[in-house]
């Protein structure tokens, strides 16, 4: 079976200065690839004749589908519809069903209708014109050469409505599509490198049609496997399998799949278990404590938290003594245990939590540079620490220590639920 290519071309200056984010080209990614479409190229283009014309030109070698966004305004910026044209070699007229299409949108929005705006009834010769019911630049489709175009305008629920409506249910009568299965694996307290090597025979030993990818972010490593083939139950079944045989090694970095995230597994965890937790947070300043109440139905295990930024809170509130702060210093194994313990016993929690360090980009020392942090969890007849030698990249550093702490909890739950 023939892999479908296809291409993304979204068209706009603005994209390019950085003043509007491209969600488009994400979302018909996503909806393409639950059809079996690959996306082979996503271009970013200016308002710029040659470079239009040079995208189209490389786009058609490529792809068997090419979508286009933006460009279809009014203005004389709006270059895409003009361009088009002159590619395919046509010329524009008038659609009197786009005219009347247009006319009534602003009439039925009490709107005055310009002749700027009537001109947007006007389309290349060569295309099928395709209504858009909310709002005024219609699609364009076009086939050429065995290649289709759709043309759509930049804004979002526009372009979603005419790719819903229209794109989508017409690719199964232009393509003998396959189906595309992914299963995401989600890892956390392993690096890329080290996980590659701790399932590298079983990657060899994958089938053709089974391909595996390392997605990594920060503290986490992602395995999406995709399988590729024309019967979905049997490449479910297959892709299963297959984790079935590696599961034993990594399970233990193994927090969730999918779509699920630490912290709603972590929360998982707590409800499962019927426990509840508190935190103290330094130099993470409220940030796991946003991760954690980021889950729905959180209040069923989050008791509370404190971020007590200066020592003299640290002391008072959570009790560290003041012995412990002056000789050991705030971020320290010795502070953390406290503060963990400290906060745990403040809301009545069965785990707390702690973090205590120097999140940069200054303020670090020859001992503890920029990037030394302690993190720590307390439960009943225990307290656990770890030390975190990260980088000079302060929202970095948060990060990744919010990602150690959660995974430091994960660690104890299931230690202690055994």
């Amino acid at each position: 079976m023939k892999l479908i290519k296809a291409e993304i071309i979204a068209i706009g200056d603005e994209l390019l200065y950085g003043q509007i984010v491209d969600t488009n080209s994400h979302w018909i990614s996503q909806e393409l690839d639950l059809v079996g479409v690959k996306v082979v190229r996503k271009t970013t283009v200016g308002d710029n004749r040659e470079d239009i014309l040079a995208a189209f030109s490389e786009a058609e070698r490529r792809a068997d589908l090419i979508l286009i966004t933006g460009g279809l305004g009014p203005t004389q910026d709006d270059l895409t519809k003009a361009l088009l044209a002159e590619y395919f070699g046509c010329g524009i007229v008038e659609v009197p069903e786009a005219v009347e299409a247009v006319t009534a949108f602003f009439k039925q929005r009490g709107r005055e209708i310009t002749p700027l705006n009537i001109l947007q009834g006007h389309l290349p010769s060569c295309c099928t014109y395709v209504p858009n019911e909310v709002g005024t630049a219609p699609g364009m489709w076009f086939e050429n050469n065995g290649v289709y175009w759709m043309s759509m305008p930049g804004v979002p629920h526009e372009m979603k409505k005419l790719m819903e409506d229209f794109v989508l249910p017409k690719l199964p009568s232009l393509f003998d599509l396959p189906v595309i299965y992914h299963k995401v694996i989600k890892t956390v307290g392993i690096g890329e490198s080290w996980l590659a090597d701790l399932i590298r025979a079983w990657e060899n030993a994958l089938p053709e049609h089974i391909r595996l990818a390392y997605l990594p972010s920060l503290g986490q490593v992602r395995l999406r496997l995709t399988a590729f083939g024309t019967d979905r139950k049997k490449l479910e079944q297959e892709v299963d399998a297959q984790i079935d045989l590696i599961l034993p090694s990594i399970a233990e970095y193994v927090y969730g799949y999918d779509s699920e995230s630490l912290e709603s597994a972590i929360g998982n965890l707590l409800k499962n278990s019927g426990k509840t937790l508190a935190l103290a947070e330094s130099c993470t300043g409220g940030y796991i404590s946003h991760l954690i109440t980021s889950i729905a139905g959180s209040s069923a295990y989050f008791n509370g938290s404190v971020i007590p930024y200066h020592n003299q809170f640290k002391e008072n509130i959570l009790g560290v003594k003041g012995e412990t702060l002056r000789t050991q210093g705030a971020v320290s194994e010795e502070t953390v245990h406290e503060m963990a313990a400290g906060v745990r016993k403040l809301f009545g929690a069965d785990f707390g939590l702690s973090s205590s360090g120097i999140a940069g980009p200054d303020g670090g020392s020859e001992e503890k540079p920029v990037g030394t942090v302690w993190i720590a969890c307390s439960g009943e007849g225990f307290s656990e620490a770890k030390k975190l030698q990260l980088s000079r990249d302060r929202m970095l550093n948060i990060q990744v220590t919010g990602v150690a702490v959660l995974n430091l909890l994960r660690n104890c739950l299931i230690r202690n639920n055994k």
